[in-house]
């Protein structure tokens, strides 16, 4: 496990997507509870969802599509 510190989720509001990014949320901070010091949830527009571990960005929807909370673990421990 690297020093997993910051990870921040930017999600659209004008698609709604605050349940799912606060449910993401709630999910990394139940698996890496010791190992993260912030989770932020960053509002956003056009269709965004990204996931960024210490401000690099580990998961992009226009890429991706949305993830699945396992695969974000997954990154988020590599």
């Amino acid at each position: 496990m690297t020093d997993v510190q910051r990870v921040q989720i930017e999600y659209c509001t004008q698609c709604r997507w605050l349940p799912r990014a606060a449910w993401l949320a709630q999910e990394l901070l139940t698996t890496f509870e010791t190992e993260l010091t912030e989770l932020s949830l960053k509002p956003g527009t056009g269709g965004v969802f990204v996931v960024r571990v210490n401000d690099e960005v580990v998961w992009d929807r226009r890429e991706q599509g949305f993830p699945e909370p396992t695969a974000v673990k997954k990154l988020v421990r590599d």
